[in-house]
Protein backbone atom coordinates (compact mmCIF):
# COMPACT_ATOMS: atom_id res chain seq x y z
CA UNK A 1 0.00 0.00 0.00
CA UNK A 2 1.35 3.42 -0.95
CA UNK A 3 2.34 5.73 1.89
CA UNK A 4 -0.37 8.14 3.05
CA UNK A 5 2.27 10.86 2.95
CA UNK A 6 2.00 10.77 -0.84
CA UNK A 7 -1.79 11.01 -0.93
CA UNK A 8 -1.84 14.79 -1.33
CA UNK A 9 1.06 15.07 -3.74
CA UNK A 10 -0.07 16.54 -7.06
CA UNK A 11 1.55 16.24 -10.46
CA UNK A 12 3.67 19.09 -11.81
CA UNK A 13 1.33 20.03 -14.67
CA UNK A 14 3.95 21.87 -16.71
CA UNK A 15 5.85 18.57 -16.83
CA UNK A 16 2.66 16.85 -17.99
CA UNK A 17 2.47 19.41 -20.82
CA UNK A 18 6.15 18.92 -21.66
CA UNK A 19 5.85 15.13 -21.66
CA UNK A 20 2.76 15.26 -23.88
CA UNK A 21 4.71 17.55 -26.23
CA UNK A 22 7.53 15.01 -26.30
CA UNK A 23 5.03 12.29 -27.27
CA UNK A 24 3.85 14.48 -30.14
CA UNK A 25 7.44 15.09 -31.23
CA UNK A 26 8.11 11.35 -31.31
CA UNK A 27 5.22 11.13 -33.78
CA UNK A 28 6.95 13.69 -35.99
CA UNK A 29 4.91 16.72 -34.91
CA UNK A 30 6.87 19.96 -34.53
CA UNK A 31 6.20 21.66 -31.16
CA UNK A 32 7.40 25.09 -30.00
CA UNK A 33 8.30 24.96 -26.32
CA UNK A 34 7.17 28.00 -24.33
CA UNK A 35 6.14 25.94 -21.30
CA UNK A 36 9.37 24.90 -19.61
CA UNK A 37 11.54 27.12 -17.43
CA UNK A 38 14.93 25.93 -18.59
CA UNK A 39 17.62 28.11 -20.21
CA UNK A 40 18.18 27.25 -23.84
CA UNK A 41 21.77 28.52 -23.73
CA UNK A 42 24.76 26.23 -23.58
CA UNK A 43 26.55 26.12 -20.24
CA UNK A 44 29.39 28.69 -20.22
CA UNK A 45 32.66 27.28 -21.55
CA UNK A 46 34.56 28.20 -18.38
CA UNK A 47 32.14 26.05 -16.36
CA UNK A 48 32.48 23.08 -18.69
CA UNK A 49 36.26 23.43 -18.71
CA UNK A 50 36.36 23.45 -14.90
CA UNK A 51 34.20 20.33 -14.76
CA UNK A 52 36.40 18.50 -17.28
CA UNK A 53 39.53 19.61 -15.46
CA UNK A 54 38.15 18.29 -12.18
CA UNK A 55 37.46 14.92 -13.81
CA UNK A 56 40.95 14.78 -15.30
CA UNK A 57 42.41 15.55 -11.88
CA UNK A 58 40.49 12.70 -10.28
CA UNK A 59 38.12 14.84 -8.25
CA UNK A 60 35.41 12.20 -8.31
CA UNK A 61 35.12 11.37 -4.61
CA UNK A 62 32.96 12.48 -1.71
CA UNK A 63 33.43 16.00 -0.46
CA UNK A 64 32.67 17.42 2.98
CA UNK A 65 28.95 16.91 3.56
CA UNK A 66 28.38 20.69 3.54
CA UNK A 67 30.29 20.98 0.28
CA UNK A 68 33.70 22.14 -0.79
CA UNK A 69 34.91 24.94 1.46
CA UNK A 70 36.20 26.83 -1.60
CA UNK A 71 32.73 26.86 -3.16
CA UNK A 72 31.05 27.91 0.07
CA UNK A 73 33.56 30.73 0.43
CA UNK A 74 32.95 31.79 -3.17
CA UNK A 75 29.21 31.99 -2.42
CA UNK A 76 29.96 34.14 0.65
CA UNK A 77 32.10 36.42 -1.50
CA UNK A 78 29.33 36.63 -4.10
CA UNK A 79 26.69 37.62 -1.53
CA UNK A 80 28.99 40.25 -0.04
CA UNK A 81 29.84 41.72 -3.44
CA UNK A 82 26.26 41.61 -4.74
CA UNK A 83 24.19 42.46 -1.65
CA UNK A 84 26.73 43.76 0.89
CA UNK A 85 25.76 41.03 3.37
CA UNK A 86 28.16 38.84 5.34
CA UNK A 87 27.62 35.09 5.32
CA UNK A 88 29.80 32.48 7.02
CA UNK A 89 30.78 29.39 4.98
CA UNK A 90 29.50 27.33 7.92
CA UNK A 91 26.01 28.66 7.17
CA UNK A 92 25.95 27.05 3.72
CA UNK A 93 25.23 23.54 2.53
CA UNK A 94 25.84 22.63 -1.12
CA UNK A 95 23.20 20.37 -2.64
CA UNK A 96 22.50 18.51 -5.89
CA UNK A 97 20.14 21.19 -7.13
CA UNK A 98 17.85 23.52 -5.20
CA UNK A 99 15.10 20.91 -4.69
CA UNK A 100 17.22 18.85 -2.24
CA UNK A 101 18.00 22.12 -0.45
CA UNK A 102 14.27 22.65 -0.09
CA UNK A 103 13.88 19.11 1.24
CA UNK A 104 16.57 19.74 3.88
CA UNK A 105 15.07 23.09 4.82
CA UNK A 106 11.51 21.95 5.40
CA UNK A 107 12.73 18.80 7.14
CA UNK A 108 14.59 20.74 9.84
CA UNK A 109 12.10 23.59 10.12
CA UNK A 110 8.67 21.96 10.28
CA UNK A 111 6.89 19.92 12.86
CA UNK A 112 3.51 18.38 12.10
CA UNK A 113 0.91 21.10 11.38
CA UNK A 114 3.41 23.97 11.43
CA UNK A 115 2.29 26.62 8.97
CA UNK A 116 4.13 28.12 6.02
CA UNK A 117 2.67 31.16 4.27
CA UNK A 118 3.01 31.09 0.48
CA UNK A 119 1.67 33.35 -2.25
CA UNK A 120 -1.05 32.26 -4.63
CA UNK A 121 0.06 31.94 -7.42
CA UNK A 122 3.37 30.29 -6.46
CA UNK A 123 5.97 27.86 -7.80
CA UNK A 124 4.01 24.67 -8.30
CA UNK A 125 6.18 22.40 -6.14
CA UNK A 126 6.21 24.46 -2.92
CA UNK A 127 2.98 22.97 -1.51
CA UNK A 128 4.14 19.42 -2.16
CA UNK A 129 7.37 19.92 -0.19
CA UNK A 130 5.43 21.39 2.73
CA UNK A 131 2.74 18.70 2.58
CA UNK A 132 5.35 15.94 2.48
CA UNK A 133 6.84 17.26 5.73
CA UNK A 134 3.32 17.33 7.25
CA UNK A 135 3.24 21.09 7.40
CA UNK A 136 0.17 23.22 6.79
CA UNK A 137 0.04 25.52 3.77
CA UNK A 138 -1.42 28.99 4.23
CA UNK A 139 -2.09 30.61 0.87
CA UNK A 140 -2.23 34.38 0.51
CA UNK A 141 -3.58 35.65 -2.82
CA UNK A 142 -1.49 38.11 -4.81
CA UNK A 143 -2.95 40.13 -7.63
CA UNK A 144 -2.13 41.17 -11.17
CA UNK A 145 -2.65 44.87 -10.44
CA UNK A 146 0.03 44.68 -7.72
CA UNK A 147 2.49 42.92 -10.00
CA UNK A 148 1.65 39.78 -7.97
CA UNK A 149 3.43 41.20 -4.89
CA UNK A 150 2.46 40.31 -1.34
CA UNK A 151 0.39 42.83 0.56
CA UNK A 152 2.12 42.61 3.97
CA UNK A 153 -1.08 43.48 5.84
CA UNK A 154 -2.77 40.40 4.36
CA UNK A 155 0.03 38.21 5.70
CA UNK A 156 -0.17 39.84 9.13
CA UNK A 157 -3.78 38.73 9.34
CA UNK A 158 -2.77 35.12 8.61
CA UNK A 159 -0.04 34.73 11.25
CA UNK A 160 -0.84 32.48 14.21
CA UNK A 161 1.20 30.74 16.89
CA UNK A 162 1.67 27.89 14.40
CA UNK A 163 3.17 30.08 11.65
CA UNK A 164 6.77 28.99 11.17
CA UNK A 165 7.78 30.82 8.00
CA UNK A 166 6.80 33.10 5.13
CA UNK A 167 8.05 31.98 1.73
CA UNK A 168 9.02 34.59 -0.85
CA UNK A 169 10.28 34.17 -4.42
CA UNK A 170 11.61 37.29 -6.15
CA UNK A 171 12.00 37.33 -9.13
CA UNK A 172 9.04 35.01 -9.15
CA UNK A 173 8.08 31.85 -10.91
CA UNK A 174 5.48 31.97 -12.49
CA UNK A 175 5.02 35.74 -12.71
CA UNK A 176 8.49 37.13 -13.46
CA UNK A 177 7.80 40.04 -11.11
CA UNK A 178 9.98 41.44 -8.32
CA UNK A 179 9.06 42.01 -4.69
CA UNK A 180 9.79 45.64 -3.84
CA UNK A 181 12.34 46.63 -1.22
CA UNK A 182 9.68 48.25 0.95
CA UNK A 183 7.51 45.13 0.98
CA UNK A 184 10.49 42.90 1.74
CA UNK A 185 11.35 45.13 4.70
CA UNK A 186 7.76 44.94 5.93
CA UNK A 187 7.78 41.14 5.71
CA UNK A 188 11.13 40.95 7.51
CA UNK A 189 9.61 42.82 10.44
CA UNK A 190 7.00 40.10 10.98
CA UNK A 191 7.85 37.42 13.53
CA UNK A 192 8.19 34.17 11.51
CA UNK A 193 11.29 33.08 9.63
CA UNK A 194 11.51 34.19 6.01
CA UNK A 195 12.34 31.61 3.34
CA UNK A 196 13.65 33.39 0.27
CA UNK A 197 13.90 31.46 -2.99
CA UNK A 198 16.52 33.47 -4.88
CA UNK A 199 17.09 31.04 -7.75
CA UNK A 200 16.27 33.71 -10.38
CA UNK A 201 18.54 36.34 -8.91
CA UNK A 202 20.79 37.85 -11.54
CA UNK A 203 18.07 37.55 -14.19
CA UNK A 204 16.63 41.03 -13.67
CA UNK A 205 16.22 43.50 -16.55
CA UNK A 206 14.63 46.51 -14.84
CA UNK A 207 14.94 47.44 -11.18
CA UNK A 208 17.08 45.68 -8.59
CA UNK A 209 16.57 42.38 -6.80
CA UNK A 210 17.23 42.23 -3.06
CA UNK A 211 18.30 39.31 -0.92
CA UNK A 212 16.28 38.83 2.24
CA UNK A 213 19.60 38.76 4.10
CA UNK A 214 19.81 42.52 3.58
CA UNK A 215 16.89 42.93 5.97
CA UNK A 216 17.01 40.08 8.49
CA UNK A 217 19.15 37.19 9.66
CA UNK A 218 16.03 35.19 10.61
CA UNK A 219 16.03 33.82 7.12
CA UNK A 220 16.78 30.85 4.90
CA UNK A 221 17.98 31.42 1.34
CA UNK A 222 17.50 28.90 -1.46
CA UNK A 223 19.69 29.43 -4.51
CA UNK A 224 21.60 27.56 -7.16
CA UNK A 225 23.27 27.55 -10.54
CA UNK A 226 20.57 26.13 -12.84
CA UNK A 227 18.88 29.29 -14.07
CA UNK A 228 21.47 32.09 -14.10
CA UNK A 229 24.35 29.92 -15.30
CA UNK A 230 22.37 27.57 -17.59
CA UNK A 231 23.46 24.55 -15.53
CA UNK A 232 20.13 22.74 -15.02
CA UNK A 233 21.45 19.26 -15.83
CA UNK A 234 24.52 19.67 -13.64
CA UNK A 235 22.28 19.83 -10.54
CA UNK A 236 24.00 22.27 -8.20
CA UNK A 237 22.25 24.33 -5.54
CA UNK A 238 22.71 25.57 -2.01
CA UNK A 239 20.95 26.60 1.18
CA UNK A 240 22.01 29.45 3.45
CA UNK A 241 20.62 29.02 6.97
CA UNK A 242 21.00 30.44 10.49
CA UNK A 243 23.94 28.76 12.20
CA UNK A 244 21.73 27.15 14.85
CA UNK A 245 20.12 25.00 12.12
CA UNK A 246 23.30 23.90 10.41
CA UNK A 247 24.21 20.81 12.44
CA UNK A 248 20.74 19.24 11.97
CA UNK A 249 20.90 20.12 8.26
CA UNK A 250 24.34 18.54 8.04
CA UNK A 251 23.14 15.32 9.66
CA UNK A 252 20.29 15.07 7.16
CA UNK A 253 22.67 15.72 4.29
CA UNK A 254 25.05 13.02 5.54
CA UNK A 255 22.26 10.45 5.80
CA UNK A 256 20.18 11.20 2.70
CA UNK A 257 22.60 12.68 0.17
CA UNK A 258 26.18 12.34 1.60
CA UNK A 259 27.45 15.24 -0.52
CA UNK A 260 26.86 17.03 -3.79
CA UNK A 261 28.76 15.95 -6.89
CA UNK A 262 32.41 16.87 -6.34
CA UNK A 263 33.24 17.62 -9.97
CA UNK A 264 30.20 19.88 -10.38
CA UNK A 265 31.14 21.82 -7.25
CA UNK A 266 34.40 22.79 -8.95
CA UNK A 267 32.35 23.94 -11.93
CA UNK A 268 30.28 26.08 -9.58
CA UNK A 269 33.37 27.96 -8.43
CA UNK A 270 34.19 28.75 -12.06
CA UNK A 271 30.63 29.94 -12.63
CA UNK A 272 30.82 32.41 -9.76
CA UNK A 273 34.30 33.68 -10.57
CA UNK A 274 34.62 33.51 -14.36
CA UNK A 275 31.22 33.53 -16.09
CA UNK A 276 30.40 37.24 -15.83
CA UNK A 277 30.66 37.97 -19.55
CA UNK A 278 28.51 34.93 -20.40
CA UNK A 279 25.84 36.04 -17.93
CA UNK A 280 25.78 39.57 -19.35
CA UNK A 281 25.35 38.20 -22.88
CA UNK A 282 22.52 35.86 -21.88
CA UNK A 283 20.75 38.64 -19.98
CA UNK A 284 20.82 40.96 -23.00
CA UNK A 285 19.25 38.25 -25.15
CA UNK A 286 16.64 37.35 -22.52
CA UNK A 287 15.68 41.00 -22.25
CA UNK A 288 15.16 41.31 -26.01
CA UNK A 289 12.97 38.22 -25.93
CA UNK A 290 11.02 39.55 -22.93
CA UNK A 291 10.17 42.81 -24.65
CA UNK A 292 9.15 41.02 -27.84
CA UNK A 293 6.96 38.47 -26.07
CA UNK A 294 5.19 41.00 -23.86
CA UNK A 295 4.40 43.18 -26.85
CA UNK A 296 3.05 40.33 -28.97
CA UNK A 297 0.92 38.89 -26.16
CA UNK A 298 -0.64 42.28 -25.48
CA UNK A 299 -1.45 42.67 -29.17
CA UNK A 300 -3.26 39.31 -29.07
CA UNK A 301 -5.48 40.40 -26.20
CA UNK A 302 -3.73 38.89 -23.19
CA UNK A 303 -3.78 40.97 -20.02
CA UNK A 304 -0.41 42.06 -18.63
CA UNK A 305 -1.05 44.90 -16.19
CA UNK A 306 2.45 45.07 -14.71
CA UNK A 307 5.16 43.93 -17.11
CA UNK A 308 7.51 41.26 -15.67
CA UNK A 309 11.10 42.39 -15.19
CA UNK A 310 12.84 39.23 -14.00
CA UNK A 311 13.33 35.48 -14.51
CA UNK A 312 12.17 34.38 -17.98
CA UNK A 313 8.39 34.21 -17.65
CA UNK A 314 5.31 36.17 -18.64
CA UNK A 315 2.18 35.35 -16.63
CA UNK A 316 -0.59 36.54 -18.91
CA UNK A 317 -4.28 36.92 -18.14
CA UNK A 318 -6.14 34.67 -20.57
CA UNK A 319 -9.67 34.99 -19.14
CA UNK A 320 -10.68 36.82 -22.32
CA UNK A 321 -10.30 33.44 -24.01
CA UNK A 322 -11.07 30.87 -21.30
CA UNK A 323 -11.36 30.48 -17.55
CA UNK A 324 -10.15 26.86 -17.73
CA UNK A 325 -6.39 27.25 -18.13
CA UNK A 326 -5.74 23.50 -18.01
CA UNK A 327 -8.08 22.78 -20.90
CA UNK A 328 -6.85 25.84 -22.80
CA UNK A 329 -3.17 24.90 -22.46
CA UNK A 330 -3.68 21.37 -23.75
CA UNK A 331 -5.93 22.61 -26.55
CA UNK A 332 -3.21 25.06 -27.63
CA UNK A 333 -0.70 22.23 -27.54
CA UNK A 334 -2.84 19.93 -29.65
CA UNK A 335 -4.11 22.46 -32.20
CA UNK A 336 -1.39 25.13 -32.35
CA UNK A 337 1.53 22.85 -31.48
CA UNK A 338 2.77 25.28 -28.84
CA UNK A 339 3.54 24.28 -25.27
CA UNK A 340 2.40 26.73 -22.57
CA UNK A 341 1.89 26.27 -18.81
CA UNK A 342 -1.65 26.54 -17.38
CA UNK A 343 -2.03 29.02 -14.55
CA UNK A 344 -3.89 26.52 -12.37
CA UNK A 345 -0.59 24.66 -11.93
CA UNK A 346 0.54 27.55 -9.75
CA UNK A 347 -2.47 27.80 -7.45
CA UNK A 348 -6.16 28.60 -7.53
CA UNK A 349 -5.46 32.31 -7.92
CA UNK A 350 -3.51 31.47 -11.06
CA UNK A 351 -6.59 30.11 -12.80
CA UNK A 352 -7.37 32.01 -15.97
CA UNK A 353 -3.71 32.75 -16.68
CA UNK A 354 -1.11 31.13 -18.90
CA UNK A 355 2.63 31.18 -18.22
CA UNK A 356 4.89 31.72 -21.20
CA UNK A 357 8.63 31.11 -21.00
CA UNK A 358 11.04 33.09 -23.17
CA UNK A 359 13.87 30.66 -22.50
CA UNK A 360 13.89 29.85 -26.20
CA UNK A 361 15.34 31.47 -29.30
CA UNK A 362 13.69 34.62 -30.65
CA UNK A 363 12.97 32.71 -33.87
CA UNK A 364 11.16 29.95 -32.00
CA UNK A 365 9.31 32.45 -29.82
CA UNK A 366 8.15 34.34 -32.94
CA UNK A 367 6.99 31.11 -34.60
CA UNK A 368 5.22 29.96 -31.44
CA UNK A 369 3.39 33.26 -31.03
CA UNK A 370 2.45 33.27 -34.72
CA UNK A 371 0.89 29.85 -34.26
CA UNK A 372 -0.86 31.01 -31.10
CA UNK A 373 -2.28 34.07 -32.85
CA UNK A 374 -3.69 31.93 -35.66
CA UNK A 375 -5.19 29.57 -33.09
CA UNK A 376 -6.84 32.41 -31.18
CA UNK A 377 -8.25 34.01 -34.33
CA UNK A 378 -9.72 30.69 -35.43
CA UNK A 379 -10.98 29.40 -32.09
CA UNK A 380 -12.19 32.63 -30.51
CA UNK A 381 -12.90 34.82 -33.58
CA UNK A 382 -10.96 37.80 -32.24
Amino acid sequence: MISQRLSGITSFIVMDVLEKAHEMEREGIDVIHLEVGEPDFDTPSCVKAAACRALDEGQTHYTHSLGLFELRQAICDYYFKTYDVSVNPEQIVITSGTSPAMFLLFSVLLNKDDQVVISDPHYACYPNFIHFMEGEIVRVPVYEEDGFQYRPEMIGNKITEKTKAILINSPSNPTGNLLSESRMKALAELSPYIISDEIYHGLVYEGVEHSILEFTDRAFVLNGFSKLYAMTGLRLGYLIAPESFMRPIQKLQQNFFISANSMVQKAGIAALEEAGDDIARMKRIYNDRRKYMVGRLKEMGFGITVEPTGAFYVFANATHFSTDSYKLAFDILQKARVGVAPGIDFGENGEGYLRFSYANSIENIAEGLNRLEKYLNKEFKI
